[in-house]
This record gives C-alpha cells, sequence and structure tokens, in this order.
C-alpha cells in the first residue's frame, strides 16, 4: 500500500494492482464478518444437546462421516471464509484444552456475534462493545465460580465421575449405552492417572474398534490389544505367565551393505549356503530360548524358513506389529525394546500373565489380547459396533468421555448442565450491568442475552417452545434463587438438573466463555478487509 494525497492535501490509499483487489471497509466489513460468523454458528446450532442433530459430510476422496461433535464437523467442512476458520481454530482449541464442550462454544461465540451487530446497528463502537463483553465474560466466569461444586472421588467410590461423563456422552449417537461407555471411560482414565499429581496422560489408553458385533459388547482390556495374529496357525493360542522379547531386528539373515553376487555352480555349494542360513535362524531361536523368552515379538517380518523353525523350538511369535503398538506393549509389559540379538537379556524382557488369541464371528479375524501386564497402567478400549461411521463416532464420544474424567481428576468442581449455568450467569451479568455507567452496559446486556442462547437452542432442538421454556425457567431461577434449574430436554419431568444429574466440568465451562469472548473480540475488531478478487 501506498499514500498519496489530493489536491486538497487530503490522504487517499493506493493498493498495488487495484483493479484485483476486492475491499471492504467500516461497518461493511464487521457486518460481513459477523454473518460469515453467524452462518458457521447456525449450522452447529441445530446439533447441541441430547435431543441434537448429526451431520454428515462427505470428503473429497468419497468417505463419509456421520458425527455430532462440534471439532470434527468444523475440521471436515471445506471452510474458506477467513473468519469462519477463526471459529474452526476457535472448536479447535476447545477440543484440544478440554475435549468436551465443542459445539457449545461456537453456538456462544455466533449468539454474541449477533448482539454485537445489534449494537453496532446502533452506532454503538465496536471497541466499546469488545470491552463490555471482556468485562461481562470476566463476571460469568467469577459467577461460575460461585456456583460450581466441588465432589469427592476415590478409586472405589466412581459414581460421581461416571454421572459427569454420562452427560457428555448423552448428546451422542451412542447415548443408549451411555451408562456402560461412561464406566468404561472412568475406569481407563483411572487406570493410567497419577492421582498423586492430578495427572492423566491420554496416550496410555488405546482405543481400538473392529466392525462387528454389537455396541453392548464393547470391552476394557487392562493391557494391549494387538490387531494381528500368531504367526503360524499351529504355536499355541495362549501363553501364560508369557516372558515377552520385543524386538525391532529381522529375524533373517544379515546382508552385507555392498552390492554383492553369489555364484553357485554345485549342489554341495547350495547346501552349504542353505545349512549357513539354517545355522543363523537357529542361532537367533536359540538366544531367544537362552533368556527365558516365550513369546516374540516382532517388528518386522521373518521367511517362512524362520517361522517354520519358530514352530518346532516351541517359541509362539507375531510378526509386522507396528512402532505405536511396540512401545505401549513395552510400557504395559515392563520391558525393553531389543534392536539387536545381541543385546538380549532377561531383564529386558516383558512380563504378561496372560497372552490369547481370540477369533471374532465367523471371519478369520483374529486379534492378540496381552492381559494381566506387569505393569497395568497401558489399557485398550476395545469398541465393536455395526459399521465403520458408529465405530469412529463412537471413538470420538469415548474420546471426550475421556478428556471430561481427566479435567475432573485435574480438577474437580462440576456446574450443572442443561444450560442452567448459562441462564445463571446471564442472571449476574444482567444484575451486573447496573453498575456500569457507560456504554458499556449496553455490551454488557447484550452478553447476557447471548448466553440465553445456548439453553434457548437445548430447547429448540427438544421440540419444546424456546422463548416460552426458557423465560419459565429463568423466573423460576430468579424466584426460588436456585441456580441449577436448567431446561428439561428429556422429558423428566423436573427442571431440577441435580436430579436428573447433569453434570459439567467447570474448567470446560469457563473455558467456553474465555474462548468465545475473545474470539468474537478479534472479529470485531476488524473494519478493513482486503482481499484478492474472485476471477
Amino acid at each position: 500500500m501506498a499514500l498519496a494525497f489530493d489536491e486538497f492535501g487530503r490522504p487517499f490509499v493506493i493498493i498495488k494492482e487495484q483493479d484485483q483487489k476486492v475491499r471492504l471497509r467500516g461497518l461493511d466489513a464487521q457486518k460481513a464478518n459477523i454473518a460469515s460468523g453467524m452462518a458457521v454458528s447456525r449450522i452447529l446450532r441445530t446439533s447441541l444437546g441430547p435431543k441434537g442433530m448429526d451431520k454428515m459430510l462427505q470428503s473429497p476422496d468419497g468417505d463419509v462421516t456421520i458425527t455430532n461433535d462440534g471439532a470434527t464437523i468444523l475440521e471436515q467442512m471445506d471452510v474458506d471464509n477467513q473468519i469462519a476458520k477463526l471459529l474452526v481454530e476457535l472448536s479447535r482449541s476447545q477440543d484440544y484444552e478440554i475435549g468436551d464442550g465443542t459445539t457449545g462454544v461456537v453456538v456462544l461465540a455466533g449468539a454474541l456475534l449477533e448482539q454485537a451487530q445489534k449494537l453496532l446497528e446502533r452506532g454503538v463502537h465496536p471497541i466499546r462493545v469488545a470491552e463490555g463483553y471482556e468485562t461481562a465474560s470476566r463476571i460469568a466466569v467469577e459467577h461460575l465460580e460461585k456456583i460450581a461444586q466441588k465432589f469427592d472421588f476415590g478409586v472405589n467410590n466412581i459414581e460421581p465421575l461416571v454421572k459427569t461423563c454420562m452427560t457428555t456422552l448423552s448428546s451422542k449417537i451412542v447415548n443408549r449405552c451411555k451408562r456402560s461407555l461412561a464406566e468404561i471411560s472412568v475406569k481407563a482414565v483411572l487406570a493410567v492417572a497419577d492421582l498423586e499429581r492430578k495427572d492423566v496422560n491420554l496416550d496410555l489408553i488405546k482405543v481400538e474398534g473392529k466392525v462387528g458385533g454389537k455396541l453392548e459388547d464393547t470391552e476394557l482390556i487392562y493391557g494391549i490389544l494387538v490387531d494381528k495374529e500368531m504367526s503360524h496357525p499351529q504355536m499355541p493360542k495362549q501363553i501364560e505367565d508369557a516372558k515377552i522379547a520385543i524386538l525391532t531386528c529381522p529375524f533373517e539373515p544379515p546382508k552385507p551393505k555392498t552390492k554383492h553376487k553369489v555364484d553357485i555352480d554345485t549342489v554341495e555349494k547350495f547346501q552349504t549356503l542353505r545349512k549357513q542360513e539354517q545355522q543363523y535362524f537357529d542361532n537367533m531361536v536359540q538366544k531367544c530360548k537362552g533368556v527365558g523368552a516365550t513369546l516374540v515379538i516382532c517388528q518386522w517380518g521373518f521367511d517362512d524358513e524362520a517361522n517354520h523353525l519358530l514352530m518346532h523350538r516351541n517359541l509362539p511369535a507375531v510378526r509386522w506389529v507396528g512402532g505405536v503398538e511396540l512401545e505401549l506393549i513395552a510400557i504395559a509389559t515392563g520391558g525393553r525394546i531389543v534392536p539387536r540379538f545381541e543385546e538380549l537379556t532377561p531383564e529386558k524382557l516383558g512380563k504378561a500373565g496372560l497372552v490369547r488369541e481370540k477369533a471374532f464371528g465367523t471371519t478369520k479375524d483374529r486379534m492378540l489380547y496381552v492381559e494381566h501386564c506387569a505393569n497395568s497402567r497401558a489399557v485398550t478400549i476395545f469398541i465393536r459396533g455395526g459399521n465403520k461411521m458408529m465405530i469412529e463416532e463412537t471413538k470420538r464420544s469415548i474420546h471426550d468421555a475421556l478428556c471430561v474424567a481427566r479435567n475432573l481428576i485435574r480438577n474437580n468442581s462440576i456446574v450443572y448442565g442443561g444450560g442452567s449455568s448459562e441462564i445463571s450467569c446471564s442472571i449476574s451479568v444482567e444484575a451486573a450491568a447496573d453498575r456500569y455507567p457507560g456504554v458499556e452496559q449496553y455490551a454488557i446486556r447484550a452478553f447476557a442475552d447471548a448466553l440465553d442462547s445456548v439453553p434457548m437452542s437445548l430447547a429448540e432442538n427438544s421440540g419444546l417452545q424456546p422463548i416460552e421454556t426458557l423465560s419459565a425457567v429463568k423466573s423460576q431461577q430468579i424466584k426460588e434463587n436456585n441456580p441449577y434449574c436448567g431446561i428439561d430436554c428429556n422429558d423428566a419431568g423436573t427442571n431440577d438438573m441435580r436430579e436428573q444429574n447433569v453434570f459439567e466440568t467447570l474448567i470446560g465451562k469457563q473455558q467456553q466463555i474465555l474462548l468465545a469472548t475473545q474470539v468474537v473480540k478479534m472479529i470485531l475488531k476488524i473494519d478493513d478487509v482486503i482481499s484478492p478478487s474472485d476471477f
């Protein structure tokens, strides 16, 4: 850009290749940005809550995804507009940090933008709106602290954790077995959690899926599940008290690095070569047996001869196991990954109480279970389902539930769901607006109205009268001074979310409000958009 002056001394901007640029400025730019932000939020609005709808997305290469998870919907949508991309990143950051509430955060941001548009049309300066929002978000976050409740849970008392995970799963497609899936998620998190440090490493929880069976067959395995089978059909299918050698070196004779050529012109020479090869294999198998290994798990393959020898020497083996699975097996069994046969020692072997091969259905699919490990800090959640999409969606749902359980271990404060915490925050923000004399109070009231959009969407998606339901619940909260009244989405007959056991994590809710406010502030501050024009 360059600045020039006309004959009256007024500056004007010259843009390079001006005819190829499209420029929006001032209120038009803000309105265009707000419209694109609201368009994204409108897409997600219908998938909020237990009665929310699913979205079906088809990728360019024909893969179909059916999902209810806000972050996944926005990731898969091919968004072109820059402001819409900000909302995609907003839901992604909520997913990374909290794992749950990805739809709610975008709905809230869209509502804030909608309210901001009304204020801008009345001539309020965008910066004043942004500052008012910032103040209101602080009031809302502090109010959440006040209405939050702490609950105690222990390894033996997991009920509170399970109930909170059930709230997360109730808005997903898997809600018919939310109880069992929530229990599985909580047990998996507690198995790998370090309760003293309040830390959970979710990498130690492996989520595997296999098509077939029904959702109720989903199970938690205290160990590792490998999608492989024994290398030889006649090897034993079950090994108790297994000592596992974990190898990353191939079971085959070493090959010279340089180019080489072997001339064999007589039968004797060929026999010598074959014997030599067999000797190599024998030594390898002997080394494994010598250190006391009863099972070999190898990252590479081995040819039929090695396979045959392993079978004859009664040393079961599994080949072509991936790197990530090898690491998890090493963590679970307390073994060490061995890169060369020379380095095999008895203390590097992993120990597992039971290694078994299990077949599924009438297909020839078999999988290997490594259970009762020495160090049971690695677990696997094994999902069954009728089709691939169902399994993928269950994986995403379980990821959300795992994240919620992890957040509760980090910080065991909860607020009540069903829109109750949003309505309560809205009432307190509305009341606080009177303390601010300037134009900001309009923005603070607008923030309170925007907070109502979440319970309103919940009511709308549940087929209730949105405005009527919301005003009834709001007046009930004010009358009874009870911040736990929310939208009765499931027709349970009560508005009290304590009785319905609808919980959400406090940090998840606070993060939603803070992130949505930050993004809206950023969008409101843009007043000039210069983009290349479409040819």
